[in-house]
């Protein structure tokens, strides 16, 4: 995944930058990067952030930088943020997304001019930023450049601009996929992917920039260069995963909403328990609004050891992230033996580490498991945004079964979306059984959406239906970012 933080301001903006950069260390685990523009010029450092954290790792670069603007980024595809020169002239760049079509670009620069790209030693691959400051730099301006870019990228890519004269631009990826979020205190502005660096930095909310938006930020407001798009189609998962709890994205709180589909959960699919838990870390909130929702005690069976291990879908390798998943959560016998237990997380998707939850709880002596998951089952591989380390979609526990059943024709998928239909019922319950569970319950579509809060269309649930906004053909509105 990763996530990014920009700032421009009338006075030195090193500090806002390195904890705004910080607040977004849960999107990834592979490199740090800042860069901040003064009187001299650039000041860059990018670090391996794999065994060690943001923070202690810019701690010496945050005593030594100073600029009125500058950009920072987690990044888990590329080492960046990249210093680029070219005819639009110096200037650093972040990137956040997915380009699905990179070897595609990459042979029509090769055959139309000379471009010259090296390969990343974060992911093995050529860098997708610089794939995307080439596109830019193939126009005449980078209004031009960034539209190109915009209708060129298949999957998604909002991205950061500072010059190295100071000007900073930011621009939203053309569906909305990932959020860019403005805030401002006196004689600053901030943009971000999470909200929850406001408070602490002395920010309040300006705006979300919308689908395809691009705009000039000053110290004094934003200036639109590319005027929105119509159709937006948000992550989903931002409110049921990966999102961090205290953000908002288009004013919809991640927190409250995963309230909302605890208390979803406990309506739909009620069972006899004696304490409801979450898998940590974003199950917990889930669990807390199916145990109001219940009125059945809230309580940890397990505990996240936190200090030292990261989140659990991050790691590239499969036997890292199972190892992690199962080193980082600390059993508590006495809230676990002779107890039935409801547990709430956010997804299944291999199901391997579920799987071993469940046997340390009954090893443990729990009476029954009951498991409720926060959204539907997943039946396709995310091709939008870089959140999924998945390679192949029959890594997903629905597709396994679909295979074993069905075949490998995906046209059969779609019968498995109907929650009341028999192949959806089947589906379920063998994956219960090979999870070892009393009971497995997963959030219907239309409840998900009514507890994010935003109209269906405006969100991209294709992991669940197939189906996105982006299949639709532009309609060309006027000053449209998706094509010229």
């Amino acid at each position: 995944m990763g996530g990014f933080c920009g700032v421009i301001s009338k006075r030195d903006c090193v500090a806002d930058l390195f904890f705004g950069t910080d607040y977004h260390s849960h999107l990834g685990t592979q490199r740090g990067g800042m860069v901040v523009a003064n009187e001299k010029g650039f000041q860059r450092a990018i670090h391996n952030i794999q065994n060690a954290p943001f923070r202690s790792k810019f701690e010496n670069d945050f005593a030594k930088f100073a600029g009125c603007s500058g950009l920072g980024v987690i990044s888990d595809t590329d080492p960046q943020p990249l210093i680029v020169a070219s005819h639009l002239g110096t200037y650093a760049i972040v990137t956040v997304g997915l380009i699905a079509n990179i070897d595609t670009l990459m042979a029509e620069m090769y055959a139309t001019r000379r471009v010259q790209f090296q390969y990343s030693t974060t992911s093995g691959v050529v860098s997708p930023t610089a794939v995307v400051a080439a596109l830019i730099d193939s126009q005449d301006s980078f209004v031009d450049g960034v539209r190109y870019a915009q209708e060129k990228i298949e999957g998604s890519c909002s991205l950061m601009i500072l010059t190295e004269n100071g000007r900073f631009f930011a621009a939203r990826d053309r569906w909305g996929r990932t959020p860019i979020i403005f805030g401002k205190k006196e004689g600053a502005l901030i943009a971000t992917q999470e909200t929850c660096i406001f408070p602490n930095l002395g920010y309040t909310y300006l705006r979300d920039l919308g689908p395809g938006e691009m705009v000039e930020a000053t110290p004094d407001g934003l200036t639109t260069l590319l005027e929105p798009g119509e159709d937006t189609a948000i992550c989903s998962f931002l409110w049921v995963y990966y999102g961090y709890p205290a953000s908002s994205y288009e004013g919809r709180n991640v927190e409250m909403a995963r309230y909302r589909c605890g208390g979803a959960l406990a309506r739909r699919n009620p069972v006899e328990a004696d304490s409801v838990g979450g898998v940590p870390d974003s199950g917990v909130a889930h669990a807390l609004g199916y145990s109001q929702e219940a009125g059945v005690r809230y309580a940890r069976p397990f505990v996240k050891y936190t200090p030292t291990w990261p989140r659990s879908f991050m790691p590239p390798d499969q036997r890292q992230r199972d190892l992690i998943a199962h080193m980082k959560l600390i059993p508590i016998p006495g809230l676990i033996k002779d107890k039935r237990l409801v547990f709430c997380d956010d997804s299944i998707v291999r199901g391997t580490q579920l799987r071993q939850q469940a046997k340390r709880l009954w090893d443990d002596g729990a009476k029954a498991i009951h498991m409720r998951i926060a959204c539907p089952p997943l039946l396709y591989g995310c091709k939008f945004i870089n959140f999924s380390r998945s390679k192949s979609v029959y890594d997903l526990a629905t597709r396994r079964y679909i295979r074993d059943v069905e075949g490998d024709d995906p046209a059969v998928v779609d019968k498995y979306q109907d929650p009341d239909g028999a192949p959806y019922k089947a589906m379920v319950e063998k994956i219960r059984s090979d999870l070892g569970l009393t009971s497995l319950a997963f959030q219907r579509l239309d409840d998900l959406v009514a507890a994010i809060g935003l109209p269906k269309e405006k969100l991209c649930t294709y992991c669940w239906t197939g189906k996105d906004v982006s299949d639709k053909k532009c309609a060309g509105c006027a000053n449209c970012p998706h094509k010229k």
